[in-house]
């Protein structure tokens, strides 16, 4: 498995009340919803990206790496799922079990980084 995993969520307008979500078709997942606080984590991760709702890049491992900008602590196992926590947001979400498409198990930590896209013509 890659040390470092990239994703392009997005927010999926008129369904899920705005809903982050994610397609990744090697992983075989289309409009994967984060939920249960994780939507609200990106939220504020991403907040001062004005163009973040159109898509950005999501970077993270289970290792740190340079640039890394946010940390997620394993706290528990839920419905087949894991509940992390943000110690800077002081708030939990819950990854649903298509985490294990991208690690055998539920790293201890996971470490992240934003980035917006390169502005591209949205019509």
């Amino acid at each position: 498995m890659n040390s470092l995993i990239v994703i392009y969520p997005y927010q999926l307008k008129d369904a899920w009340e705005d809903a982050w979500v994610f397609d990744d078709e090697q992983a075989g997942l289309a409009q994967e919803p984060f939920v249960s606080g994780a939507d609200k984590i990106i939220g504020q991760w991403v907040k001062d990206m004005p163009t973040a709702r159109f898509g950005f890049k999501l970077i993270f491992s289970a290792r740190p790496f340079p640039g890394y900008q946010h940390q997620l602590d394993w706290r528990r196992e839920e419905y087949d799922g894991n509940w992390y926590y943000s110690a800077a947001l002081d708030m939990e979400g819950w990854l649903c079990p298509a985490l294990f498409k991208y690690f055998e198990t539920a790293p201890a930590s996971i470490y992240a980084q934003c980035q917006a896209l390169l502005k591209k013509a949205i019509e």
